[in-house]
């Protein structure tokens, strides 16, 4: 049986009348790559700050492997964790942070750190009070993927990244599951999520509402097109994948799940003017999909 890297009972936390988290039962198996999804207030960094032990639970309890997270030290042993919001020592280089975090930190695998320097771009001599956003979240990800900590806790990681660092971002979870390492990953984005997680557990006002592989997602996927028409506009209804959202005149509004070829048929044979698609955030698709039904 594979042991659980993260396992909460009833987890539960109010600040004041607010309930941020609602008897979560959460079991993340050791080796697994986890997403940790929802929407804004949803209660992700509640149960990460619980996790953590940076917060007390209201009830409950949570587990980091054997240690009870209640722990803080029995627990930090086992996990490394970069933040949504990295601050650093802003008179220490980026070289003398990573040395600092290796020293107070899981065991570091010091060659292997060096390589992410240089696949993530990152100038180890300048001081952190010089580093950009995007740079500051490489020095905590260098950080992280570098220890042989068995737990990493990932809250957003890519948000000041650029795409070719992204990439190296998804070649690093890669590797840290070839080791047996298990991710948790708090991620707002789908495609992101899509690539390197196993699992993905999706979060609603404080209640824990979905578990699901991440062929799952791929039905919450859907792209918005809206077409413009100088002749009359054609007739979508009978086109698999199409939902139709709004007709006026000489415009046409709708949805498109699964493969766009048989969208695209129906449109090329009318006379198209404009032609606009854009995929809707994942925060709008966990609106449309759980929305209030999971209050």
């Amino acid at each position: 049986m594979t042991a659980s890297a993260i396992r909460t009972h009833r987890l539960t936390k109010r600040y004041g009348k607010l309930l941020a988290l609602n008897e979560l039962n959460l079991d993340v198996p050791a080796g697994e790559v986890f997403g940790f999804l929802g929407p804004n207030g949803a209660g992700k960094s509640t149960t990460i700050r619980l996790l953590l032990g940076l917060a007390r639970p209201t009830a409950g309890q949570a587990w980091i492997f054997d240690a009870d997270a209640g722990d803080v030290a029995a627990a930090h042993r086992l996990l490394a964790y970069v933040p949504a919001d990295v601050a650093l020592w802003p008179q220490l280089t980026g070289a003398e942070t990573l040395e600092l975090l290796a020293a107070t930190g899981p065991a570091v695998d010091r060659a292997y750190r060096d390589e992410l320097v240089e696949r993530f771009a990152l100038d180890v001599s300048t001081p952190a009070r010089a580093y950009s956003t995007g740079n500051r979240q490489k020095v905590a990800l260098i950080a992280a993927f570098a220890t042989r900590a068995p737990l990493l806790v990932l809250d957003e990681p890519t948000s000041g990244l650029d795409p070719l660092m992204e990439l190296q971002f998804r070649r690093a979870v890669a590797v840290a599951r070839d080791n047996g390492q298990t991710v948790f990953l708090c991620s707002h984005q789908l495609a992101e999520v899509e690539a390197v997680c196993d699992r993905v557990a999706i979060l609603r006002s404080g209640r824990l509402v979905d578990v699901a592989g991440v062929s799952a997602l791929r039905r919450l996927r859907r792209t918005e097109v809206t077409a413009r028409f100088s002749g009359s506009v054609p007739d979508l209804r009978d086109v698999a994948g199409v939902e139709l959202v709004a007709q006026d005149s000489g415009m046409l509004r709708f949805t498109m799940t699964g493969p766009p070829a048989p969208a695209l048929r129906a449109l090329a044979a009318a006379d198209v003017t404009a032609l606009t698609v854009r995929e809707p955030s994942l925060e709008e698709i966990f609106l449309t999909y759980y929305g209030e039904t999971s209050r």
